[in-house]
C-alpha cells in the first residue's frame, strides 16, 4: 500500500511513523485511518521491528480530526458521518493494539483525536512549544478513542475533566506535572533524543518487552493479587524462552545478549 497521509521509514530495529498532513496540521482523514490501520498490524508482523516511533510531519503532532472532511461527511448522509468513525475506530485500534513498545514524540499543537492518538503510545514525549488540549466540547464533539475514558486514568481525574470540559490547551511541562509526559525536550533535539531511546530499548528482549506492556495494559484492569498471579504466570513462560536464556548466558560471559524475540 502506497502511503499519503503518513509516511513510514524503517531504521534498522526502529518504525519511525509520520502523521503526514503538514498543511492540515496533520489532522484526521479517512485515508490516515486506513493508512495506520494497514501499516501496524505490519509493523506487529515485522520481526525485524522491535520498536516504534510516532511524531507529526511540521509544525503540529496531529489537531484532532479535519472538521472539514467530517462536515462533509454529516451533509452527505445527514447523520453522524458513519465512514469516519468507522475508518478512525479501525485506525485507532490497529495503533492501541500494535504489541511492540510505541514511542509517541509530540512536536507541537496536538488536540482531540490527536492527543487520543498520542495516548496510545507507551512513553510521550514532548517538544517545549507543544501545546495539548482535548478540545472536543469547543466543536460539540463526543470524544470516540479514549478521551474521556483514557485520559482520566492516564492524569489526576480533575485535569481530566478540566481538560474535557474547558476545551482549554496547556503547555508541555503542565501536561508532565500531571504524568502524561515523561519529559519536555528542546524543540531541536526532540527527534534525536526520542529515537536514541528507542535505539536502546531496541536492543532489549522483544518477547520480554511485549510480555511487558501486555502485563501492564492487562494489570491496570485486574485486583492486584490477581495480576501478581497473572504476571508471575508470564514469568514462568519467559524462563522457556530462548531470549531469557541468551540474557543470562551473555551475563556470564560478559558480553552483549543478542535476543532474537522467541
Amino acid at each position: 500500500m502506497n502511503y499519503q497521509d503518513i509516511s513510514y521509514e524503517k531504521q534498522g530495529a526502529i518504525a519511525l511513523v509520520k502523521l503526514n498532513r503538514p498543511a492540515a496540521m496533520n489532522s484526521v482523514s479517512e485515508t490516515m485511518m486506513e493508512e495506520l490501520a494497514d501499516l501496524f498490524p505490519k509493523l506487529d508482523d515485522d520481526n525485524e521491528i522491535r520498536v516504534a516511533v510516532l511524531t507529526g510531519e511540521g509544525q503540529a503532532f496531529c489537531a484532532g480530526a479535519d472538521l472539514k472532511l467530517l462536515l462533509d461527511d454529516i451533509k452527505e448522509g445527514a447523520r453522524p458521518a458513519p465512514n469516519f468513525w468507522t475508518r478512525a475506530r479501525d485506525g485507532f485500534g490497529a495503533v492501541t493494539g500494535f504489541r511492540k513498545p510505541l514511542l509517541v514524540a509530540i512536536n507541537g499543537v496536538v488536540c482531540a483525536g490527536g492527543l487520543e492518538l498520542a495516548m496510545a503510545g507507551d512513553i510521550l514525549l514532548a517538544a517545549e512549544s507543544a501545546k495539548l488540549a482535548d478540545a472536543h466540547a469547543n466543536f460539540g464533539v463526543f470524544p470516540g478513542a479514549g478521551g474521556a475514558v483514557v485520559l482520566s486514568r492516564k492524569i489526576p481525574w480533575n485535569a481530566a475533566n478540566y481538560l474535557l470540559f474547558t476545551g482549554d490547551f496547556v503547555d508541555a511541562h503542565k501536561m508532565k506535572e500531571w504524568g502524561l509526559l515523561l519529559d519536555v525536550i528542546a524543540d531541536d533535539e526532540l527527534m534525536e533524543h526520542t529515537m536514541k531511546m528507542a535505539k536502546k530499548i531496541a536492543t532489549k528482549s522483544p518477547l520480554a518487552l511485549q510480555r511487558m506492556k501486555q502485563m501492564v495494559k492487562d494489570g491496570q484492569d485486574m485486583p492486584l493479587d490477581v495480576a501478581l498471579r497473572a504476571e508471575l504466570n508470564m514469568l514462568h513462560l519467559q524462563t522457556k524462552s530462548y531470549d531469557l536464556q541468551e540474557g543470562l548466558s551473555a551475563f556470564g560471559e560478559k558480553r552483549k545478549p543478542e535476543f532474537k524475540g522467541y
